[in-house]
């Protein structure tokens, strides 16, 4: 088996790199949601192979995509997908935008739970629906649940049409339960509301804890969704720019369709499914290690936080490498706490107000990089603090 080397240091500066290109190079980045471990090797080599050929004209649709799909969702999670429940699409993001607007209208309302992953608080107005806000509940020892007797409040309301669903959760790392799923599948099917899935992160999950993918559910939940999947979180592949959704009904499916075709969205790239596929079909291995990988990336965090960082709480995580810090003790407003941790400390994270209500206070880290790296980066924050 494929070994990963998860501690090698890869100096992404000057590469066009979003993470690593916008702050000064005295700021260790740790906000958006790549990773700074290299592609499986499998994929490189893939790559490298295609850009050899030199010709790099229209592709045509093969089926490979959708059946490496379909082999994930399998031998994952258990899921049998059928290959015409499938369809390519440029990455989740825009498949959530032609969700919205094959399945709701202008002026209809669509329920996120806050905080919310922040590209939500766009797309949706940007698209002239309205954000209906349900709170999580932050519990004593850092986990969230779902407050239902809200959720039931907003689906009732007459022009509530949709569910947004970040499962896992992103930014506060929660791994839904299958009763969970379940409850807020009766209430949206109960007020005729469609459920989307955003499922980006579902493979970034810790011990103790078991992603369920939403159209799994039942029969019912299935003819009531639209799933997204990308891999680009799991084997950095963000850059391509594909994912796919997973549409188990086919009048949905065709529904969803139209506004791809509207826009003519449905023409692949090159190098965008490729990397996909081989992700998928070759590098189970990998997706295994960086898991263990990050399960000690977030323990060696938490020790550290608890120890050394008293003041600032690590909230339960569940999932994703995104981890979700309470740093209310430092009493800092939100622009305070972004400047203190970006100038002082010299990390970068996602200030928390960006997410919506129930992220004032809050700073999120991401941990997926070379343990020498997080280390440095803890360091920072730790000796910053104790300055103040």
């Amino acid at each position: 088996m494929l070994k990963h080397d998860f501690d090698e240091l890869v100096n992404r500066k000057k590469t066009e790199c979003k993470k690593w290109d916008t702050y000064a190079d005295d700021v260790i980045p740790m906000w958006i949601a790549d990773t700074d471990f290299k592609c499986p090797q499998p994929v490189i080599n893939a790559m490298v192979k295609r850009a050899e050929h030199g010709i790099y004209g229209y592709p045509v649709n093969c089926k490979t995509f959708e059946q490496s799909i379909i082999n994930w969702q399998k031998k994952r999670f258990g899921w049998n997908v059928d290959i015409d429940w499938v369809e390519y699409t440029p990455a989740v993001v825009p498949a959530i935008v032609y969700a919205m607007r094959a399945f709701t209208n202008p002026g209809d309302n669509i329920v996120i739970q806050m905080p919310a992953y922040h590209p939500f608080h766009d797309i949706i107005p940007n698209n002239g629906r309205h954000i209906l806000g349900n709170n999580l509940i932050l519990k004593e020892d850092g986990s969230y649940e779902v407050d239902y007797e809200n959720l039931e409040e907003l689906l009732s309301k007459k022009r509530t049409t949709m569910f947004l669903l970040c499962s896992p959760h992103n930014p506060v790392g929660k791994c839904f339960t299958r009763e969970e799923l379940t409850r807020i599948s009766e209430l949206c099917l109960k007020h005729n509301v469609f459920v989307v899935s955003d499922e980006i992160h579902s493979d970034i999950i810790y011990r103790g804890s078991k992603h369920i993918p939403f159209g799994s559910l039942s029969q019912e939940a299935a003819d009531n969704c639209v799933v997204c999947v990308n891999p680009s979180k799991t084997f950095n592949i963000a850059g391509v720019r594909t994912g796919a959704v997973i549409i188990p009904n086919r009048h949905n499916h065709d529904l969803f369709y139209a506004p791809l075709e509207n826009n003519k969205a449905y023409g692949r790239t090159v190098f965008g499914t490729l990397p996909i596929e081989v992700s998928y079909n070759e590098c189970d291995y990998y997706a295994d290690q960086l898991v263990e990988y990050l399960q000690d990336n977030l323990e060696y965090l938490e020790n550290f936080v608890s120890t050394r960082i008293p003041k600032i709480k690590v909230s339960k995580t569940q999932a994703t490498y995104l981890i979700w810090l309470n740093c209310k003790e430092l009493n800092m407003g939100p622009k305070e706490l972004h400047r203190f941790f970006l100038e002082e400390a010299k990390v970068a994270m996602n200030e928390g107000s960006t997410f919506g209500p129930g992220g004032a206070g809050f700073m999120r880290l991401n941990i997926a990089c070379p343990r020498s790296r997080l280390v440095e980066a803890l360091e920072r924050m730790e000796a910053a603090i104790n300055k103040r």
